[in-house]
């Protein structure tokens, strides 16, 4: 449920492109983002920061291409937010000696130390790299290109990426021990 939440304002974003264009979509996509906020808000009592930085971008960003008329600000917001997930990554972990991705998934599994700061760097790289590919696309095909891209070209990115450490993962897993 959580999954179909999160990607929900990007789905309808991809659904508003296609019928009414991009400024139409960038405003249902604020507005979406907006509701998927008030919805965890109420659900959960709290909202998690990447959310609320999410918000914060879309709302810039979105609101720039809006007001501006121009589509470029709309194409930064994916970058701009892959960066900022790296930058709090490796900001946490080299200043404040914070692995996040060992806060979020250590009770799911467990890992020699080393394992978790390549998992952190991984995961830091590879949201720098989305970044890197969020651009290329943008500014090296149309805008109907990058829509798709973002919805599925992203996702599916995502996707190899997260069942490449899934696999990297597996030599570190330990069987669980039957009881007689």
């Amino acid at each position: 449920m959580k999954l179909l939440l999160d990607f929900f304002p990007i789905a309808l974003f991809f659904i508003v492109f296609k019928v009414y264009g991009i400024y139409a979509a960038t405003a249902i996509a604020i507005v979406a983002t907006v509701l998927q906020i008030a919805w965890m808000r109420y659900k959960n009592g709290r909202v998690d920061t990447m959310q609320w930085i999410s918000l914060g971008v879309i709302v810039v960003f979105g609101g720039a291409t809006l007001i501006t008329q121009d589509e470029t600000f709309i194409k930064w917001k994916p970058s701009v937010l892959y960066w900022l997930m790296c930058a709090t990554l490796w900001i946490a972990y080299f200043i404040f000696k914070r692995n996040f991705i060992q806060s979020l998934m250590g009770t799911q599994i467990e890992l020699p130390q080393d394992i978790w700061g390549r998992l952190l760097h991984a995961w830091a790289a590879f949201f720098m790299l989305m970044g890197f590919i969020n651009l290329w696309v943008a500014y090296n095909f149309d805008t109907d290109t990058w829509v798709s891209y973002k919805l599925f070209g992203g996702l599916g990115l995502m996707l190899v990426f997260v069942v490449l450490q899934g696999l990297f993962l597996s030599r570190y897993m330990k069987e669980p021990e039957e009881t007689p």
